[in-house]
């Protein structure tokens, strides 16, 4: 709170409070245009911000409309002054505050109700808008805070000033926005307060910047005209507050029952798995969704640039590599990823998850899982092949040899698929490969797009009967391990347990008594059987 006050009172300061106030009085969004039609319609915060969605008949292009209560140019010139009262009067939380803005709304509308007669009459209905607006501005994301509160956006996007801002829509996909940036000075001091959010610096010095937002929002800046010629562009990855379980992307048809019951037998007897794909294809979240499987109490530590990943395990240690402090070739206080995977090793974890392979900390993995430790890790690369090739290249320079040490991969891409007449966009993963050898790849799962299910084949596999060496068990054994865990997983989604805490809990509690668990399992299966045949 206390680094948002002082940024806050930064971008109000004299030399900006003239173009702060211009900026509040910069045009509204642009109402639905001519010959669309709303398809959908939903709020965001009530009764402040809507989203629509409208679509023009004749060519199918969708839109994205945020309709938002505007202040009028009264409720502006009042709303400039209590934003100098609040930022004077409001006091820094003593301690930590698990929820800001619930804090800033109480703090702000005793405050306002102090001064509201001094300030000039206005009805009620403009005391909460202008409420709204410096929650909004002071506590919020800015202008796009209504769109931070749409569960359905994955991604938002501002190319530069008088450019319209776009975003991922789970549904429609990418569509453009009716909302856009006029001025420089406007856009500018928006990202610099979301880049003081994140606790990062922006400059004409240092334009690039990659961070995260409260909430763990992903945020990926160029600044000004340093190194793009239509201004400020920023990118937002939002993070969903309640991750994707495994049982979510079974629901979604990403992974099967089977094959979630495979990975998790593998990851208990410390199998390595790296994740392929394009940019947005679901690797980080099929990443997170395989972490669900890991065996409760193993020591889990994670490696990303930027946080991403969300685990329910207690026993988790979460390193996120920072960029340096210096210029040019000085790089003080730089803490890189393979610093990081370094040091993980001094922690000896059972597992290590490194959120992306892209340089010389990928050699550190791989040694890592040489000495025994299980290993996961997302790359960007189509499939096994071209994964392999960057692999052994520069800059990572893996031997041929180490290659094995990587046992499954798993390639998952974006998909679009007929449902109902309509084509929609899917995650599938296309195909799981064990690597017995470089260049000796078994393929044990591959997507069938016309039937969109997948076939099997453990014929070939290496992963069994490297399991029966360190288990005693038999290949009809783990087999029976696998269809009784796929059980498991049936089970937990017909009992509507998604929930990823809720997900780890019931595998918590099948590594505690698996057999008085699946007899719990076959129970409400043959109570869910007879309830059918009554029906």
């Amino acid at each position: 709170m206390q680094r948002l006050k002082n940024s806050m009172k930064k971008m109000r300061s004299k030399s900006d409070r003239k173009s702060k106030e211009k900026a509040m009085q910069t045009p509204p969004p642009k109402p639905v245009p001519r010959g669309f039609k709303t398809i959908q319609r939903y709020p965001l915060y009530e009764p402040f911000a809507h989203a629509a969605i409208v679509q023009n008949p004749r060519t199918g292009e969708h839109k994205y409309i945020l309709d938002e209560l505007q202040l009028d140019p009264l409720e502006v010139n009042i709303y400039n002054r209590v934003l100098d009262i609040l930022l004077a009067e409001i006091e820094s939380p003593k301690g930590e505050i698990e929820d800001p803005r619930r804090f800033f709304a109480t703090e702000a509308k005793q405050i306002v109700d102090k001064y509201r007669i001094s300030l000039g009459w206005l009805p009620d209905v403009s005391w909460y808008k202008i409420l709204y607006h410096a929650e909004r501005d002071l506590v919020g994301f800015g202008r796009i805070d209504p769109l931070m509160r749409d569960p359905n956006i994955e991604d938002i996007s501002c190319d530069g000033i008088k450019k319209p801002v776009y975003i991922w829509h789970r549904k429609y996909e990418s569509i453009e926005t009716n909302l856009l940036f006029h001025e420089d000075s406007e856009l500018d001091n928006m990202v610099v307060k979301l880049v003081h959010m994140a606790g990062k610096h922006v400059s004409s010095a240092f334009p690039i910047v990659d961070a995260s937002l409260p909430g763990k929002h992903r945020l990926a800046v160029c600044y000004r005209r340093e190194i793009t010629p239509f201004g400020t562009a920023f990118t937002i990855r939002k993070f969903r507050e309640d991750p994707y379980s495994i049982i979510d992307l079974i629901n979604l048809g990403t992974f099967s029952e089977e094959m979630a019951a495979y990975f998790w037998l593998c990851l208990e007897n410390r199998a390595s798995i790296m994740v392929l794909g394009g940019t947005a294809a679901g690797k980080t979240t099929a990443l997170n969704a395989l972490a669900c499987l890991i065996k409760p109490g193993s020591k889990i530590i994670t490696i990303e640039e930027t946080a991403e990943l969300n685990l329910s395990h207690e026993n988790w240690v979460s390193l996120i590599a920072r960029r340096s402090y210096g210029l040019g070739e000085n790089q003080t206080g730089e803490v890189t990823l393979f610093d990081l995977v370094k040091t993980s090793m001094r922690h000896r974890p059972d597992v290590l998850i490194v959120g992306e392979i892209r340089g010389n900390e990928s050699y550190v993995l791989f040694q890592a899982m040489a000495t025994g430790h299980g290993g996961l890790s997302t790359m960007h690369a189509e499939d096994i092949d071209s994964a392999v090739k960057r692999l052994t290249q520069k800059p990572m320079n893996i031997a041929p040899a180490y290659i094995p040490l990587m046992n499954l991969v798993l390639s998952i891409q974006r998909v679009h698929l007929k449902v109902e007449g309509e084509t929609k966009a899917f995650r599938r993963v296309m195909e799981i490969n064990e690597v017995a050898n470089y260049e000796d790849y078994r393929l044990i799962y591959k997507w069938q797009p016309a039937q969109d299910d997948y076939a099997s084949s453990f014929k070939d596999s290496v992963m069994f009967p490297f399991i029966t060496e360190r288990t005693g068990m038999s290949t009809n054994d783990l087999q029976l391990e696998i269809e009784q865990r796929r059980r498991v997983l049936h089970w937990m989604r017909e009992q509507s347990i998604r929930s990823y805490k809720d997900v780890a809990a019931i595998i918590a509690e099948y590594y505690a008594r698996p057999e008085e668990f699946y007899d719990k399992v076959l129970k409400g299966e043959l109570k869910t059987l007879a309830t059918a045949k009554n029906s």
